[in-house]
């Protein structure tokens, strides 16, 4: 039975973390190669797990440190109704 991109997405994690069982690492491999969305969400995590396994912690000025607060307050406020 022919797999879905649906079905390799849910496995991606472990694929990127190397976890999964190396026959599953081939078929999501080969789909990869030929399914350009599903390469592509494969790179971008892969940066992005890269990324922040890697990454340096960066100080925010405090202006903009203050405008995420406030934005993300804001957000929470309207999704949960309560004043933080």
């Amino acid at each position: 039975m022919a797999r879905k991109c649906r079905d390799y997405i849910s496995n991606l994690n472990d694929y990127i973390d190397g976890e999964l069982e190396p026959e599953l690492c081939e078929e999501i491999e080969r789909h990869v190669g030929q399914c350009e969305n599903c390469r592509i969400m494969v790179d971008t995590l892969s940066q992005t797990v890269k990324l922040c396994r890697d990454g340096q912690s960066e100080h925010l000025p405090e202006e903009l440190q203050n405008k995420l607060r406030d934005k993300l307050q804001k957000q929470w406020q309207k999704k949960f109704g309560e004043k933080s």
